[in-house]
């Protein structure tokens, strides 16, 4: 037990770069999320199929091998050289993005077509409509999905520990290394796990807040 409590400042360290690295990558992986989606249901070829390409790319290949690529090949093959952490959250925010992308374009779908002709024939144009009464009815249904996104990213997270960053997972196994004992990864377990059951209660919270006014 006294390992545990004199390693538990470096785990609380590692808890924040797990942080850091789950929400930056969420934020990056919904703005991106938001634009996939449109140009997904754009009516301009080449912007939906820029958008298929991108959803097909990064949901096709191991999260794994796109950090790896980002933060080892990339340097190798061209001149850029990204750091550890900035490198994990593009790979995280990339990664995320085309998942959203999906979730997003699904709820903008999901919305009664009547409401964009009501809105065109107010005088809207597609760009109005969409910012104004389209995506924002969607945002009580993609509460649900987000959170399960996030709550999946933070637990993916641990990938990063590939590079040697040294975030909740990566800090688990330098202790159990150096001292040669397994307990270390007991209180990893319990930090995911309160972790995620906190943001877990967060969307479900947010989301009957939201239901409440359907």
């Amino acid at each position: 037990m006294g390992l545990i409590t004199q390693a538990l400042p470096a785990f609380f360290n590692g808890a924040l770069i797990t942080l850091e690295l789950t929400v930056a990558g969420i934020i990056i992986g919904l703005v991106l999320g938001v634009i996939i989606a449109l140009c997904r249901i754009s009516q301009k070829p080449v912007l939906s199929n820029i958008a298929r390409f991108y959803v097909w790319f990064f949901r096709g290949s191991p999260l794994m091998l796109q950090i790896m690529f980002i933060y080892f090949a990339l340097p190798m093959i061209s001149s850029i050289s990204i750091d550890m952490l900035p490198a994990g959250i593009i790979a995280l925010g990339l990664n995320a993005g085309a998942y959203l992308a999906e979730i997003i374009r699904a709820a903008i779908q999901s919305i009664d077509k009547g409401q964009m002709e009501a809105s065109r024939a107010l005088g809207m144009n597609y760009a109005q409509a969409m910012r104004h009464v389209i995506i924002p009815q969607s945002y009580r249904r993609l509460i649900p999905p987000i959170g399960n996104e996030f709550v999946g990213l933070l637990k993916d997270s641990s990938l990063v520990s590939v590079m040697g960053l040294t975030e909740l997972m990566r800090t688990t196994t330098v202790l159990s290394n150096s001292s040669g004992k397994a307990i270390y990864y007991l209180p990893c377990m319990i930090f995911y796990l309160a972790l995620t059951t906190i943001f877990t209660v967060i969307f479900s919270r947010l989301e009957k807040k939201y239901s409440a006014y359907e």
